[in-house]
């Protein structure tokens, strides 16, 4: 029989992903939005006739009952968050209301209506931080480094706790940074490709970027979701690392992206100390072996391709709009 998918966040990068996969699986997929006078649904305006949007927050238990109650999903996913690591130090209570205690309110709505329900968390590698070795896996310490970082760690034990505690199918993905043309435009991978193709066009001049010496594990978001829904279909409950297992830096992504455009970043890169983040994450290396011996998971694009990709569609994004469009394209 068809199942049913309930996604929180779904008007993100990760949920419009997600929901795409799971229509084409023939899921019944419903997901959570918060009714404000400006929510954006850009990335899911073309599911629209397909995707079925429900009212609520991970800041009121209740409405997390009524909604389980009236959708009876088989599955959810919890993909909602303040989820900007800089913004994280000016809003910190908001974001451990929400990435933290979220969590909680969402699986004891859970437990009150139907324990049986599968649940992903998404957790990060932002809660490896300040890593403790080389590169991270399921058995690495945390260390992390931002109000964003503790609040993801929060979220992923009490998961853990829950799934030991209660026997609930909870897995939780540790997923290293994973990109697209859909990444918010306020994320430093999609920062650099929209200036590089507003550079491109003659409409900006300069771009002002902070560390260019933190390193990253980058890959495709649409692979990353798949692995969310793998997690959810295996005999057992665990936690798994998603990553590439390769590192780059901050300055080889501006580099590449630039040369992508036939540009020097050299000539337009400005360093603004007041982009730095007070606590810096310097260097994080993913090792998903677990999951692609367990999940028959890997990633399908290289870096260079990633960053293609992402460069092509915004100097598309631009050409269309003239260098105004403030989101991302819907459909890459």
């Amino acid at each position: 029989m068809a199942k049913t998918a309930l996604i929180t966040g779904v008007t993100g990068q990760d949920g419009s992903y997600l929901a795409e996969l799971l229509l084409q699986k023939n899921y019944t997929v419903y997901g959570i939005i918060r009714r404000t006078s400006t929510t954006p649904t850009e990335r899911i305006n073309h599911l629209s006739d397909r995707l079925h949007l429900v009212s609520g927050d991970l800041l009121d238990e209740r409405s997390l009952r009524q909604i389980i109650e009236k959708t009876r999903p088989d599955e959810i996913y919890n993909l909602a968050a303040q989820s900007f690591v800089p913004e994280s130090w000016s809003q910190a209570i908001l974001t451990g209301e929400v990435t933290a205690l979220g969590v909680t309110r969402l699986l004891n709505a859970i437990m009150d209506v139907n324990p049986r329900i599968r649940f992903y968390q998404a957790s990060t590698s932002e809660m490896f931080g300040k890593a403790q070795c080389v590169p991270q896996n399921e058995t690495t310490p945390f260390y992390p480094r931002s109000p964003y970082g503790v609040s993801k760690l929060y979220g992923h034990w009490i998961t853990v706790n829950y799934r030991e505690s209660y026997g609930l199918f909870a897995c939780s993905g540790i997923l290293f940074n994973h990109e697209s043309p859909r990444r918010g435009l306020e994320f430093l991978t999609r920062k650099v490709t929209y200036a590089v193709a507003q550079i491109k066009a003659g409409l900006r001049h300069e771009l002002r970027l902070g560390n260019l010496e933190a390193q990253r594990d980058w890959g495709y978001a649409p692979d990353y979701v798949e692995g969310m829904w793998r997690m959810l279909q295996a005999d057992q409950p665990d936690d798994y690392v998603l990553a590439t297992g390769e590192t780059h830096s901050v300055r080889e992504w501006v580099e590449k992206s630039f040369q992508m455009a036939g540009l020097d970043y050299r000539q337009y890169v400005k360093l603004d100390p007041q982009l730095v983040r007070p606590a810096e994450v310097d260097l994080l290396i993913g090792d998903a072996s677990k999951a692609r011996k367990n999940l028959g998971w890997q990633p399908s694009i290289t870096f260079d391709q990633l960053i293609q990709l992402m460069v092509e569609a915004d100097i598309n994004l631009v050409a269309r709009h003239g260098g105004t469009a403030l989101h991302q394209p819907l459909r890459q």
